[in-house]
């Protein structure tokens, strides 16, 4: 009986188990590659995500800085000059003074009716003693002394006697708004309205709106609008000054 013996010089069984070490050997590289390379492409990524929040945040950044207000550095450098747009009806040539609008509203000053001229040209909130007689008669009881200042408009000098602590009230229908205010008294001014200046239409942040429909908000909420009273204009708010001081 013949037996078949393996007379090669290589055992083939050792053969093939080398080749599959080779085989695992190969497949663990490839794995550490790929490991390697996700490892590198997710920290790739997060530099570009880290630089895409860094740019996004610079251009919310910038973005806000164009919308803040600007002026001029260099009046006669000028560039991109655009002609502004007309909102109403141009006034014939020579009448351009009459195109003005009245900024004066009712107000409540110790639940009576007065009016109110929201001027963003007076430095300070001042009423005539004249008008305030007519509205709070008892006012020289309520008078608050006043520093050694001086009052002008127009060039004339005005005589302040003192100041008056009261709350003034800005009717609405969606809910009225009420202020404390310190307003100046003035001998010598005959305007027929207390005259709001640029003092509190900074602190209470009163914005006055020239657009098609004119109006005026008070603080943050824009979206509540106050009218403006259909008044006749007036081309004189103050009277002149006497020569001498009272």
């Amino acid at each position: 009986m013949w037996k078949h013996f393996n007379l090669a010089n290589i055992c083939t069984k050792k053969s093939t188990i080398n080749e599959v070490q080779v085989i695992e050997e190969a497949q663990c590289t490839e794995e550490k590659e790929e490991s390697d390379l996700y490892s590198a492409v997710s920290l790739d990524t997060t530099v570009d995500d880290y630089h895409i929040e860094n740019i996004t945040a610079f251009f919310e950044v910038t973005e806000v800085h164009t919308h803040l207000p600007k002026y001029s550095e260099d009046c006669h450098n000028l560039i991109n000059i655009q002609d502004a747009r007309f909102f109403k009806t141009k006034p014939s040539r020579g009448k351009g003074y009459t195109a003005g609008a009245s900024c004066i509203t009712s107000i409540l000053m110790n639940g009576i009716e007065a009016k109110v001229n929201l001027d963003s040209g007076a430095f300070r909130t001042c009423v005539g003693k004249e008008y305030l007689q007519a509205i709070l008669p008892e006012w020289k009881n309520r008078l608050l002394p006043i520093e050694d200042v001086q009052f002008s408009s127009s060039s004339n000098n005005m005589y302040p006697l003192g100041i008056l602590d009261t709350n003034i009230v800005f009717s609405h229908p969606s809910g009225s708004i009420r202020m404390k205010k310190e307003i100046v008294v003035i001998d010598n001014c005959t305007s027929q309205h207390i005259i709001l200046g640029n003092d509190y239409l900074y602190i209470y942040g009163i914005d006055i709106i020239n657009h098609k429909d004119r109006y005026f908000t008070i603080g943050e909420n824009k979206r509540k609008k106050f009218a403006f009273s259909n008044m006749p204009k007036q081309t004189s708010l103050v009277s002149s000054a006497p020569k001498s001081q009272q």
